[in-house]
């Protein structure tokens, strides 16, 4: 954790970042340094679901004058109904910016950060860069009246990527008679660019290599089928009229379109200045469905399955896949890289089937001391949650990373990457930082996104 030693410094990590290029480019001759590089890679789910995107634009260029100005009257409990709404929306912000400063991640791959769809609009991810990262924040809390503030961060490097969330198709998906919004869209969203993901980064982002599978048809993985009504008496979840037990769920030409991916599948390569020159990790980054919310299907546990085993065929170099680009085949096996996202999967328990996230830490390809051995991501607050009764049981309680007592957060790392720290950002109640977590006078319940996240920030740490 390093903390802010004076104004100046603030104001100089402001220039900073402001005089940063806002556009992505590949810098081929990065400085190269003189000892091994350690890259903290960092995935969080942000819970930065708006009801809008216009919403999330708006919150993030708040500036820092106007956060306070809404801080003091929140501790004076003087704002209106209407400043209370944007007051707790700051406060949850700041906290995940507090997260992050403490953190440090160099890589950070952000879930939930909504877009406009296409991830062309910068203004979001631009706001929280300026507005919030390159703010110094309390590292005990927004809300807490002692202070102790962090060094501001800077990401020279950021990408938005287009999304299915919230794209309507054409068909009655979830065959309730009408085409709309958020039942019928390609991936579950109220609005196109709802649920998206974003990436920060302080090292170059190779642009012209990033392969996206937006596209890929569910159809094309190998042994995948066209799901079918297999709850066939449960009168809580009736068989839609016309249907019957078995049938196909998607019709064929629904069924033909399908894309594998609920939200994207993204190779973002990033160049990293090294002893022996620029080394290429690439970041396979995705945030798959929640295995759950099924009725007369497996639709959503199948989904999560095929969209885990992506990456299983992707880092195996199968040759079946093709990108948006239709260029084909996957990872070269002499790659490096890092899965990265909030994967709806628990090795362990949970509702979905655990093969494919048991595969994918368990793989050839995959440094399973990262994922399973003494370096997999753990916290004190998490066995606490589990001690507590707040979260459910996990053979492994160290290692949850949401507050619904799952470990479904990843940063998996190939095997040529030397893991040397790891961790997951989740304070105990005798930690100082726990205020980041838990606050009863926040929101309605003090906790989860009221306060930051129901999901906490997982880290590992890689000699390169």
């Amino acid at each position: 954790m390093k903390f802010l030693k004076t104004a100046a410094a603030a104001a100089i990590s402001v220039a900073l970042l402001a005089g940063c290029n806002d556009e992505t480019t590949t810098i081929t001759n990065p400085v190269e340094p003189t000892e091994p590089t350690n890259v903290r890679f960092a995935t969080y789910n942000l819970s930065f679901d708006r009801s809008t995107f216009e919403q999330l634009v708006a919150e993030m260029q708040i500036t820092a004058s106007e956060q306070e100005a809404l801080m003091t009257k929140w501790f004076a409990g003087t704002l209106t109904d209407e400043e209370l709404k944007v007051a707790e929306k700051v406060i949850q912000i700041r906290n995940v910016a507090a997260v992050i400063q403490t953190e440090r991640p160099a890589v950070l791959m952000m879930g939930e950060f909504n877009n406009d769809g296409q991830g062309e609009n910068q203004d979001a991810i631009k706001g929280f860069r300026l507005n919030y990262l390159a703010v110094p924040q309390n590292g005990l809390g927004t809300t807490s009246t002692e202070k102790k503030m962090l060094e501001p961060i800077q990401f020279a490097y950021a990408e938005n990527f287009s999304t299915n969330t919230g794209l309507l198709s054409e068909f009655d998906l979830d065959r309730d008679g009408t085409v709309a919004l958020p039942g019928d869209a390609w991936g579950f969203g109220f609005y196109h660019g709802q649920y998206a993901f974003g990436l920060l980064s302080q090292y170059p982002i190779d642009t012209a290599n990033i392969r996206t599978f937006q596209d890929f048809k569910w159809k094309d993985m190998p042994g995948e089928t066209n799901p079918t009504i297999t709850n066939c008496e449960d009168e809580n979840n009736p068989i839609p009229d016309g249907m019957k037990c078995g049938d196909e769920w998607y019709t064929a030409e629904a069924w033909a379109q399908k894309p594998l991916s609920s939200k994207n599948h993204v190779d973002a390569p990033i160049l990293i200045p090294t002893e022996d020159g620029v080394k290429t990790v690439h970041l396979l980054l995705s945030h798959p469905t929640p295995p759950v919310f099924d009725t007369v299907t497996e639709n959503n546990k199948l989904l999560n399955r095929a969209e885990i085993d992506f990456w299983n065929d992707y880092v195996a170099n199968s040759d079946y896949i093709y990108d948006d680009a239709g260029v084909k085949g996957g990872l070269g096996l002499d790659a490096s890289f890092v899965v990265m996202g909030d994967l709806n999967a628990d090795p362990e328990s949970g509702d979905g089937f655990l093969d494919s996230i048991q595969n994918l830490i368990n793989h050839e390809r995959v440094n399973v001391q990262a994922t399973d051995g003494v370096y997999a991501p753990n916290s004190f607050g998490s066995t606490e949650c589990v001690a507590d009764g707040d979260c459910d049981y996990s053979t492994y309680p160290d290692r949850i990373t949401s507050t619904f007592g799952l470990r479904v957060d990843h940063a998996i790392p190939s095997v040529d990457l030397n893991i040397i720290d790891s961790g997951v950002f989740w304070p105990a109640t005798f930690e100082e930082n726990r205020l980041l977590m838990n606050d009863d006078r926040v929101g309605k319940y003090g906790n989860g996104k009221d306060i930051s996240s129901d999901h906490r920030l997982v880290w590992i740490d890689a000699e390169i």
